[in-house]
């Protein structure tokens, strides 16, 4: 079967120059574990929320935040993104998304088309629900 089938086709983009501020504040507003970063609607990298937290001072809106804990929210999406994206095309099959996710610290899959745009994500969970279905199917 196709990772199409299972993929979720809500792809949260960012652009490079965005800052950890407004990521942070998407990241909130949508409940997303990671955002994928464009340049012309083509993937250049993605951004999890772990990446995120790793990159804010810790002190951010406690008593105890400074200038200087404030301003990591100033640094740019391009800055902390990771930019050897893992990727898969639609057509391709959700074992070898099951291969990736085996044999790389991930926990998503950025889908995108011939042209490097994003069009999907898959997570290990949506994989795990589409095992979980076809145990269930067999029974």
């Amino acid at each position: 079967m196709g990772i199409a089938n299972i993929m979720s086709t809500r792809v949260v983009s960012v652009h490079m120059d965005d800052s950890l501020q407004s990521l942070r504040e998407l990241f909130a507003a949508t409940g997303f574990h990671h955002l994928v970063v464009v340049h012309d609607n083509k993937l250049q990298g993605i951004i999890s929320d772990r990446d995120l937290m790793k990159s804010i001072s810790p002190f951010v809106d406690t008593l105890s935040e400074r200038l200087l804990d404030r301003a990591t929210l100033d640094k740019r999406a391009h800055q902390i993104m990771t930019r050897e994206v893992i990727t898969l095309n639609p057509s391709d099959s959700v074992f070898a998304a099951i291969t990736l996710f085996n044999n790389h610290k991930i926990s998503c899959i950025p889908i995108i088309d011939g042209d490097s745009h994003p069009v999907g994500m898959v997570s290990w969970r949506d994989v795990m629900k589409f095992m979980q279905s076809r145990v269930e199917a067999k029974r």
